[in-house]
Formats: structure tokens, C-alpha cells, sequence
């Protein structure tokens, strides 16, 4: 006689943080090495050819990056990131994006890279089950682009990149600007002339002091009023409904129906009553804010033999115990001892 099937496991919604905040994205960090040394995440001289970064036996396989992001799924997650570092270093990328996009539940599966490698890697990434990218560029002149990329890196590869994105089929790609005054605010202009009609969404982004390195100053941060103003002065803007709750940009159309442009104002508009956002570090570390100080280890008890309830009533006690609010608490907490995560080590 056949044994009954076991009845499935029916794993409980992730309960609310400590201000009501569901959880609903995960940042999946897949190694903390990059090919740039930009200033404002991983500034050259913190950063040497040699600096000790993971070692591959310290890295998440694919497998164990799978079963976290199963357990997440389970406890309410439905979008997935992936970041690094710079992502695309990491190799057979595409081998762990399709473990992801077969996981049920899974509504939106993203990646962020510098773009350099997508000619190489666009179609593989496609085919895998990638949905969305987003490219990072803060420049379009190739002098302040090398500058900002560390001498790493020029804009025409980037721009090929997102070339290639096209031709593999993604559409709508996202393009990240950070913008740091008496660096490359004067490119703002131009890179809005050369995306608008592009049916690709450029966003600008306010300088943020992420981790202990990049010596933020709050004078140079260009307030997102200062550059809406500026472009809305050239080429009218309307304003757009959030795509969802948690959204990060605030979304503006042109006028002349020439696209979407957003803009991302953690320090001068902090969103973090609505952050939805986990970040797995590629080590295994669960950070519940891009500011945070500690993270939680999930590697441990993962490789230690526990279970998926196990695992998942660890994520859920941490999610539940959440208060973060960094952004909103800037001004007060300024002159406290900056001991937090670097931006590399949680992928932005």
C-alpha cells in the first residue's frame, strides 16, 4: 500500500516589523569584489588590487542563495535583486538567475550592474529568466566617468552595455545616476537629453553616506528639488502614481510624452516609512537597512544543518524586531560614530 503523501507545510506570513513595515524585496548581494572604484561605494584609495575581499569557501553557493531565497519567498518576499559588487563578476551568473526564476511566488526578478560585461553576458541573462536591469551611470562626459569609476572604466562600455541589454529583449531599463555636487551635476542635462525618448528611465540619486568610507559631507549632496527644477525647466514634467507601496523613486513623466524620469531623495525626502526592503549579504549576513551596523548570520545556521522552519523562524524574528529608520534619524544621529555596512558589501 502507498504511504499518504505528507501534508504540505504551510509556512506563515513574515508577521510586520516594529512600525508596521511588511517584508516584500530582497537584495541578494553575490560577492563583494568590483571592477570599478567608484568614490561614493568603494573609493580607490580604501581599495587597492589587493585588498582581502571573500573568499570563495566565505561566498553563498548557488544552492544556498536558492534556499534562502525560497525560505524569503515563504515569509512574503515577491521581488528579487541581484547585486554585488558588480554581479556580473560573479561566474555562471545566469545558472543561479534561473534557479531563481523558478522559484513560485517569485513576481519580479532584477539585477544591478556598472553594465561593462552585459555584451558578454545580456542573452545568457535573458534566457536564464532575468526581467529587469538596472545600469548604473553617473556620467556621460568620458573624463568625469573615469574619474567616478576610479580610472576603472569608460562610458562607451557602459553604453554598449545597455546596447546589448536592448538586443538580448529588455526593455525599460533603469539607469542610475548618483550625483554629487562639484563632481558631476553639470552632467544632469545630458544625460536627460540622450535617455529621453529612449523608453529606458533614468533616475537621479542623492549622495548618501552608506558605510564608513566614502567621506560624505552633507554639502555635497545636490537635493533632488534643486535638479527636478532644473530639468523641468527645459523639458516640462507631470507627476507619476507610485508604482507600488515602498517604491523608492519619486516617478515624473515629460510633458511631451518623451518617457519617465525619476528621482531617489533619501536624504532630503527619506522614504523609510515605507521600506519593505532585506538585504542577504554574499557572505551570508542579513542586513534589515542599507545603514545598518550589524547583520544577522544566516550562513551558519544554513550550512549547521537547519531546517527551512528553522531558518524561517530566524528571518522572522529578526523582520519582527526591525525599528530601522536611518534616513529620517540623519540629522540627530550625524555626530554619532559611523560604524556601518559599506555599500559593496550590501549592493546599494
Amino acid at each position: 500500500m502507498t504511504a499518504p503523501l505528507p501534508t504540505p507545510v504551510r509556512v506563515r506570513a513574515a508577521a510586520d516589523d516594529a512600525r508596521g513595515r511588511s517584508l516584500r524585496d530582497l537584495r541578494i548581494s553575490v560577492l563583494d569584489r568590483c571592477n570599478f572604484r567608484c568614490p561614493y561605494c568603494m573609493p580607490a584609495d580604501q581599495y587597492p588590487e589587493h585588498h582581502p575581499f571573500l573568499q570563495r569557501q566565505d561566498l553563498l553557493s548557488f544552492e544556498e542563495i536558492e534556499r534562502l531565497a525560497r525560505v524569503f519567498v515563504g515569509l512574503g518576499v515577491r521581488k528579487l535583486r541581484l547585486t554585488g559588487g558588480e554581479p556580473l563578476l560573479r561566474r555562471d551568473l545566469p545558472v543561479l538567475v534561473a534557479k531563481l526564476a523558478a522559484i513560485a511566488g517569485v513576481e519580479d526578478l532584477a539585477l544591478t550592474t556598472n553594465g561593462v560585461l552585459l555584451p558578454r553576458l545580456a542573452e545568457s541573462l535573458r534566457a536564464a529568466g532575468l526581467q529587469r536591469l538596472t545600469v548604473s551611470l553617473d556620467a556621460l562626459d568620458p573624463a568625469i566617468f573615469s574619474h567616478l569609476s576610479g580610472h576603472r572604466g569608460e562610458v562607451a562600455e557602459v553604453l554598449a552595455g545597455i546596447a546589448a541589454a536592448e538586443q538580448a529583449g529588455f526593455g525599460a531599463i533603469k539607469i542610475n545616476c548618483v550625483v554629487m555636487r562639484g563632481v558631476n551635476e553639470d552632467e544632469v542635462p545630458s544625460l536627460a537629453a540622450h535617455f529621453r525618448g529612449s523608453g529606458h528611465v533614468l533616475r537621479f540619486i542623492e549622495y548618501m553616506d552608506v558605510g564608513t568610507l566614502n567621506d560624505w559631507r552633507a554639502e555635497r549632496v545636490v537635493p533632488n528639488a534643486e535638479l527636478y527644477a532644473r530639468i523641468a525647466a527645459r523639458w516640462p514634467l507631470r507627476a507619476l502614481d507610485a508604482g507600488y507601496r515602498g517604491e523608492v523613486a519619486q516617478r515624473h513623466a515629460y510633458a511631451d510624452g518623451a518617457g519617465e524620469i525619476g528621482f531617489i531623495s533619501s536624504v532630503s525626502a527619506p522614504f523609510c516609512g515605507d521600506c519593505t526592503r532585506a538585504r542577504l549579504s554574499a557572505d551570508g549576513q542579513l542586513y534589515t537597512c542599507l545603514f545598518a551596523r550589524d547583520g544577522f548570520d544566516l550562513r551558519k545556521p544554513l550550512r549547521d544543518g537547519d531546517d527551512d522552519a528553522a531558518l524561517t523562524a530566524l528571518i522572522a524574528g529578526r523582520w519582527s524586531q526591525r525599528d530601522d529608520r536611518y534616513s529620517e534619524r540623519r540629522s540627530e544621529l550625524r555626530n554619532a560614530p559611523r560604524d556601518r555596512v559599506e555599500m559593496y558589501h550590501v549592493g546599494g
